[in-house]
């Protein structure tokens, strides 16, 4: 198939590399220092302590790749403002585009009961303009479930898991996710297709929403995290409120927070996307993560004064060092 990942960071990276490796045409939306090792060197991926190279196409220009059977957007949610500005010559009539991120998806409202999908997520969407470039028509949300990073331009460290959970807005999956998921197993991930996307976004989105911003403030990996008694306390409170949030419109996560910190603990010691992007100097996803979750909460009628003080915290930090815009 021919595939194009809008977004060759870690996870992005990861993807294009070993689809490349299963024999798809691929190619990749980069830029910058990533995007010169990426053109010089190939797509170089350390797994096991090994690392190989993999030539793909790579421009930062969509336009240049041409019209694709998948576009998989990989990209921070800051960063799909310049997306769907962009992504149009890569779609044909029956491109489907994969939503590879963390946080709160804009789509989410479109196939729920609540609201009769007529709610629009103004904090990630505003003015509609992602809706229209990236219709839910060729949407299959994929939810992310392994760590990787970049150890330098054009290198992408894959450090654990291969888990990707697959599934179409409402759970109506069809031959479009048959189709990628069948592709990225061969690629050698663990994929799993659900009718139930929106529940699997917020099972993770638990973790992100608390693991993350905390993280970053504190500067701590995971495991030292859970090993503090008050700020795991802190933790739990929000991903209670999360829970609440979510059953309110109809999601329920079906998980206790104790378990859904189990599953974090598993992964031992490890920075979190957005640690290693403060350390890195980038911009922090901090809308994706904390302003789409409290907007829903605004929209239920559910309070969430734990999630609300941790979204004011890392903004005034993300601010102070000018990574948050």
């Amino acid at each position: 198939m021919k595939i194009c990942v809008y977004g060759a960071g870690a996870v992005g990276g990861l993807m294009a590399a070993w689809l490349a490796r299963a024999g798809h045409d691929v190619s990749v939306v980069a830029r910058g220092a990533h995007l010169e090792a990426i053109r010089g060197q190939g797509l170089r991926v350390r797994s096991n302590n090994e690392t190989q190279a993999f030539r793909v196409a790579a421009d930062p220009e969509p336009a240049k790749l041409g019209p694709q059977d998948y576009v998989l957007v990989t990209v921070k949610a800051q960063s799909l403002t310049d997306v769907a500005q962009k992504i149009g010559p890569l779609l044909g009539p029956n491109t489907s585009i994969v939503t590879a991120m963390n946080g709160v998806p804009w789509w989410f409202f479109d196939r729920l009961n609540f609201g009769n999908g007529k709610e629009r997520l103004e904090s990630l969407d505003p003015g509609g303009k992602l809706a229209r470039a990236l219709p839910t028509e060729r949407i299959v949300g994929c939810v992310i479930h392994l760590a990787a990073s970049i150890l330098e331009p054009g290198l992408v460290s894959h450090n654990m898991g291969r888990k990707l959970i697959l599934g179409e807005p409402g759970g109506r999956n069809t031959e479009r996710t048959k189709r990628i998921s069948d592709a990225l197993q061969q690629a050698g991930f663990e994929t799993l297709v659900t009718p139930t996307i929106e529940k699997e976004f917020w099972v993770k989105l638990l973790g992100n929403v608390s693991f993350n911003p905390v993280s970053a403030l504190t500067v701590s990996t995971a495991d030292r995290l859970i090993h503090n008694s008050e700020v795991k306390g802190y933790m739990v409170e929000i991903m209670r409120e999360v829970l609440a949030i979510g059953r309110a419109v109809g999601v329920d996560a079906a998980i206790d927070p104790e378990a859904r910190i189990d599953m974090a603990r598993a992964l031992g010691k490890f920075k979190t996307s957005m640690l290693q992007d403060l350390e890195a100097g980038k911009p922090l996803e901090i809308d994706g993560l904390l302003a789409g979750t409290l907007e829903i909460a605004r929209k239920a009628g559910v309070r969430a004064p734990y999630t609300e003080s941790l979204f004011g915290l890392i903004r005034a930090r993300a601010q102070a060092t000018g990574q948050y815009r």
